[in-house]
């Protein structure tokens, strides 16, 4: 049997270092513009135009226009699952610097995985659900129980409502940091809007990186037992 050449394609582009590190970027759930990602990539701005092209083309990237701007995307939730997956198998960086040993921390303790939560904080999430019995685990994705349509409808969020979406509702998907599963799919997403609803995590600007605000820690003790002191 031969290989499937597009699958060739795709991994060429993923090896590159500068895609690489583009693609990296763009998993925190947002749309950029050439030139920051650029910027955050450390490469030239004309560079990841090349890049951003051919990542486009291959389906990897999407791109939205407004006026003369363009801004550029994940394609979706099965691209930035492959991508945590080979995360997951990667060598650990090599931290050079006290600011890169800091924004690696960060990224560590609570992050964006595309629409919804990882790092340390998106695993102790999962397992507080786990073991109060909101939700339990099979070989593949997560279910949510009796109890758990409880606590989601007292929490706001509206299960119905976020089932009616047109993907997974609770994937379970492998945190690279952790190594561990994380909730993920329409549910995680759903979670993730809630908590930046009640201002619990706010976003930082041009890293996956979130901050956990102080009503945040309060508010994540009391409802999950979850000590982020």
């Amino acid at each position: 049997m031969n290989a499937n050449p597009n699958v060739a394609q795709v991994a060429s582009l993923v090896s590159d270092a500068s895609r690489a590190a583009i693609l990296t970027v763009l998993l925190d759930g947002r749309y950029h513009p050439a030139s920051e990602l650029a910027y955050m990539a450390k490469i030239k701005p004309q560079t990841a135009s090349f890049h951003l092209s051919k990542m486009v083309a291959a389906n990897l990237v999407t791109v939205e226009e407004q006026g003369r701007h363009r801004y550029y995307g994940i394609r979706n939730q099965e691209v930035a699952q492959i991508l945590e997956t080979l995360l997951s198998i990667t060598p650990p960086v090599e931290i050079r610097s006290l600011n890169q040993a800091t924004e690696h921390e960060a990224i560590r303790q609570a992050r964006t995985c595309y629409d919804h939560l990882a790092g340390s904080l998106g695993i102790q999430l999962t397992n507080s659900l786990l073991n109060a019995g909101v939700i339990s685990e099979t070989e593949n994705q997560f279910t949510v129980t009796e109890k758990g349509e409880e606590f989601f409808k007292a929490f706001q969020i509206d299960l119905e409502q976020v089932k009616r979406k047109r993907r997974s509702f609770t994937h379970r998907c492998l945190d690279w940091s952790e190594r561990r599963h994380h909730l993920a799919g329409a549910l995680g997403h759903a979670l993730l809007e809630r908590l930046l609803e009640l201002n619990w995590i706010q976003r930082l600007p041009r890293t996956r990186a979130i901050t956990i605000t102080p009503e945040g820690k309060k508010g994540l003790k009391e409802t999950f037992q979850i000590d982020m002191e």
